[in-house]
C-alpha cells in the first residue's frame, strides 16, 4: 500500500478515535407512563446544574433552542434567586402555566490511563517510519437528565449519558443534548 495512503487512513482514523464520543449509557422511565398518561407538554422550564454560571446558560440556551413543538424557557431568566423553596416554585411554575421540567447536571467525571500503540510500516531501502506508543488520560463525563411532569409532581424519566474526552463545550453539549433529544421522543415525552 502506498505510504500517503498509509498517513491518510491513519489520520482520519486518529481523529475519529480522538473525537468524543457521546452515547446514553442507561435510562429509567416511570412504568406508569404511557403516552397516553399524560398530555404533550406546551411549556418546560429547563435547568442546566453545571459548574459554572456561563456553562449554565450555554446549556440552558441550547436546550431551550432544540425543543422545537414546545416552549421551553431557561431558568436562568425565569427563576430568582430567592426562589428556594420547592413547593413555592412549583406553584409558581403551575401559576405561570409549565408542566414540565427538565433537569440536566453533571454527575460524575472518571478519570482512566489508555495505551495507544505505536504505528510503522516498511518504506523504501528498509527504512521504517513509525511512532511510538503512548499512555493517554481518558475523561469520561456523565450528564444526568431528569424529565418530570408537573400536573402529577413526579419524575417521568431519567437518562445518563456519558462523553468520552470532549474537547469542546458547546459541541459537546450539542452532542447531549442531541442524544437526549431522541430518548425522549423515543419515549414521547416531546414531538
Amino acid at each position: 500500500m502506498n505510504p500517503g495512503k498509509i498517513l491518510l487512513y491513519g489520520s482520519i482514523l486518529l481523529l475519529v478515535a480522538c473525537g468524543p464520543s457521546t452515547k446514553i449509557e442507561k435510562t429509567w422511565t416511570d412504568p406508569s407512563f404511557t403516552p397516553s398518561s399524560v398530555q404533550s407538554f406546551k411549556k418546560i422550564l429547563v435547568m442546566g446544574l453545571l459548574k459554572d454560571e456561563s456553562t449554565r446558560r450555554i446549556a440552558e440556551d441550547k436546550m431551550v433552542a432544540a425543543f422545537k413543538n414546545v416552549t421551553a424557557v431557561q431558568s436562568y431568566s425565569y427563576l430568582q434567586p430567592s426562589d428556594s423553596i420547592r413547593s413555592e416554585v412549583e406553584d409558581k411554575l403551575k401559576k405561570d402555566g409549565f408542566d414540565g421540567v427538565v433537569i440536566m447536571r453533571l454527575a460524575d467525571v472518571d478519570k482512566s490511563v489508555s495505551y495507544v500503540p505505536g504505528t510503522g510500516y516498511g518504506g523504501w531501502y528498509g527504512y521504517r517510519y513509525s511512532s511510538p506508543g503512548y499512555y493517554q488520560e481518558d475523561k469520561t463525563f456523565y450528564v444526568e437528565t431528569n424529565f418530570y411532569s408537573l400536573p402529577e409532581t413526579k419524575l417521568l424519566w431519567s437518562g445518563t449519558t456519558s462523553s468520552l474526552n470532549p474537547n469542546k463545550l458547546d459541541r459537546t453539549i450539542d452532542d447531549v443534548i442531541a442524544t437526549l433529544k431522541g430518548q425522549l421522543q423515543k419515549q414521547k415525552l416531546i414531538k
